[in-house]
């Protein structure tokens, strides 16, 4: 439901937990929002899309008391 400037959603309101995969910069955001709102651990994948448009993105959740750990994989 959209009023002016303001979408109202209604749907679940429990998260499982999953191995996701960033394709843009909001839709990381909404996956970083979502991994912390469920109960379990939730990987995100191709997070550069994440780290290019919010800085410091992990201290910054951490600082709010939000449980991330940012792992370095080899280049394959």
């Amino acid at each position: 439901e959209v009023e002016r400037q303001t979408a109202v959603f209604e749907g679940n309101t429990v998260f499982k937990p999953a191995v996701v995969k960033s394709c843009d910069l909001r839709a990381g955001a909404a996956m970083v929002v979502a991994a912390l709102a469920a109960k379990g651990k939730t990987t995100i994948e191709d997070i550069q899309y994440i780290e290019r448009g919010y800085v410091n993105i992990v201290e910054k959740i951490r600082a709010v008391g939000g449980n991330i750990q940012k792992i370095n994989f080899p280049d394959v």
